[in-house]
């Protein structure tokens, strides 16, 4: 994302005091400072950049405290996930997981986000600045905000920008990320969820396509019934997508902190649902190979994921890159039999195996070719 001018990032522009909300709200109310010292550089001691992190409650939260109370249970401040699943993988040794931890906070969680840098500004991870003049934006600008820290990924996949791949047909009906992920799911509700597919609000398929098992309303009403429970909706409805090996964190000559991976590819793979629950009962989901290693924290502490293994590397995944038809489901056959479409053990390193044991597809597990 081009990165703003010096100037753009601060300047705020007179138009701003017209809000008659937060327009009315003196700067140093919620930024702190001394507005009655006509020296600048001693009325800004004490300035506070971004006042809604790491707690709104006495700025956005006094106007806002249906919001701001349920701030800390948002995974997009607490990144909680990362947390519980690195520990997961971690060592019980309490030394080297205090090492472990201290550098998970010192190189992933820097992607977090707060009231502000979604509502006033771009998020710091990006580059911070002011998305239009300290004018509050309800609904966050999606190319600023959600695909400026979701790029890699889900912007490149929703976008078609991936070589040679469609955009998400729900792109070309010129949804904006707001569509699905409403301001319930983004704000948190006050519980603590082991990952987002857990979130009571989120999106869900069938929010919109409640008629897919309906054959007055649906004339794919027999598929969706017959794979119902059994595949979920991205098995038949992605194309490829990003995938990403090996990451290892650490310092560079001048002390500043980086992370390097391995390499990244684009495929499609359909493996076992390893986060299998009621609300996602599916045996056959699409999966994702995240960048996480045995050596990630190895510049910090030795064999500090000597846990590792307890979690897969090949990931449920639901790609942002939704189409009605895909190489997959043109015909029956284009996915039955067809192991290519599978996570097969020779798909997997030989290092990332036994983590992966449970997700991947033997070739007897493959749905078998349809006579026709």
């Amino acid at each position: 994302m081009e990165p703003l001018a010096p100037h753009e990032k601060v300047f705020v522009d007179s138009s701003f005091t017209e809000d008659e909300n937060h327009g009315k709200i003196g700067c140093h109310e919620c930024h702190g400072g001394n507005p009655d010292d006509p020296d600048w550089k001693t009325a800004h001691k004490g300035v506070i950049k971004d006042p809604s992190f790491p707690d709104p409650s006495n700025t956005c939260g006094s106007c806002h405290d249906d919001i701001a109370r349920h701030y800390k249970s948002s995974l997009h401040i607490n990144l909680g996930p990362f947390k519980k699943i690195i520990d997961k993988r971690s060592s019980i040794d309490k030394i080297v997981h205090s090492k472990v931890d201290d550098a998970r906070k010192s190189h992933c969680t820097s992607c977090h986000s707060s009231c502000g840098q979604c509502h006033i500004s771009r998020p710091e991870s990006v580059g911070g600045g002011l998305l239009d003049s300290h004018i509050f934006q309800k609904k966050p600008p999606m190319n600023l905000v959600c695909t400026a820290c979701h790029g890699s990924r889900i912007k490149n996949e929703y976008f078609g920008e991936n070589k040679g791949l469609p955009p998400d047909i729900h792109k070309e009906k010129y949804f904006k990320c707001s569509n699905c992920h409403k301001a319930d799911e983004m704000h948190g509700d006050g519980k603590d969820y082991a990952n987002r597919y857990e979130v009571e609000n989120g999106p869900k398929c069938l929010n919109c396509h409640a008629n897919i098992y309906d054959p007055k309303s649906s004339t794919n009403a027999k598929q969706h019934i017959l794979h119902r429970d059994r595949a979920s909706c991205q098995v038949c409805h992605s194309v490829k997508y990003k995938n990403c090996y090996g990451c290892h964190v650490g310092k560079d000559k001048q002390g500043i902190e980086c992370f390097k991976t391995k390499r990244s590819t684009i495929d499609f793979k359909i493996g076992f649902n390893s986060l299998k629950s009621k609300k996602r009962p599916e045996k056959f989901v699409v999966v994702r190979h995240i960048p996480v290693d045995q050596g990630t924290f190895a510049y910090y502490v030795d064999n500090g994921l000597s846990n590792f293994d307890k979690l897969p590397t090949w990931k449920p995944a639901t790609p942002h890159n939704i189409r009605r038809q895909t190489p997959q489901n043109k015909t029956c056959n284009s996915c039955h039999g067809n192991t290519n479409l599978f996570l097969l053990e020779k798909d997997v390193e030989p290092a990332y195996k036994n983590a992966n044991k449970n997700v991947i597809v033997s070739p007897e597990m493959i749905p078998k070719k349809i006579n026709k």
